[in-house]
């Protein structure tokens, strides 16, 4: 006997909710959302939504799908990937970068995002969490959190003299080191966008 699967669970409650929905709108977005957990049940990857599920619960920053080291080798795994993965996150030097990908065209793109830039400002709400950690170089601060027991989702942690947030992604076994300074250069950017909108607003008419 197979054991029980919410997946199929989940769909048959979502059927049983479509029977008893009047609007058509409401109608195709449930049927939407039980093809969405079909294709991850007939496509084998009941895994991965199920790792994804618990690093979406967790308090660390969002999922990436792969990690470089340079924007060569992104560039060289998304030209050669066979379906890049679309609006997927990836890191280039631990920043955050999302596919796009167009399959009419074979359109192929990394772009930079803003990512962790949100999920820091998140954190700064109420204060800067204290470091739990000092070391003086990321192999020391890469030492320590891979010989944890169990390794969180994230840790505030010293590198130096300046904080960093060390992420660690379990889907691909990565730990990233994104500092807070990357704050201030963000809000710079983000208050010259709001001034261009407000130049480009026009004014009250007479």
């Amino acid at each position: 006997m197979r054991p029980k699967s919410p997946i199929l669970e989940a769909i048959n409650l979502l059927g049983l909710i479509h029977e008893k929905t009047e609007s058509a709108e409401e109608k195709e977005l449930l049927l939407t959302a039980a093809d969405a957990l079909g294709f991850i049940n007939m496509t084998g990857q009941q895994y991965e939504f199920d790792d994804y599920r618990q690093e979406f619960r967790t308090e660390g920053p969002e999922m990436v799908v792969a990690s470089f080291a340079t924007r060569e080798e992104a560039g060289a795994w998304l030209k050669n990937h066979p379906r890049p993965p679309y609006l997927a996150l990836v890191l280039i030097a631990d920043q955050y970068h999302v596919v796009m990908y167009d399959r009419d065209d074979n359109f192929r793109k990394l772009v930079s995002t803003h990512s962790i830039e949100y999920h820091l400002e998140e954190m700064m709400k109420d204060g800067r969490p204290p470091p739990v950690a000092s070391f003086d170089t990321r192999e020391q601060a890469r030492a320590w959190f891979y010989s944890l027991p169990e390794r969180p989702s994230q840790a505030v942690i010293q590198l130096g003299s300046e904080p960093y947030l060390a992420a660690y992604h379990r889907n691909i076994d990565h730990l990233a080191f994104h500092p807070f300074s990357l704050l201030e250069p963000f809000e710079q950017w983000r208050k010259t966008l709001d001034e261009k909108k407000d130049t480009e607003e026009p004014g009250p008419q007479s």
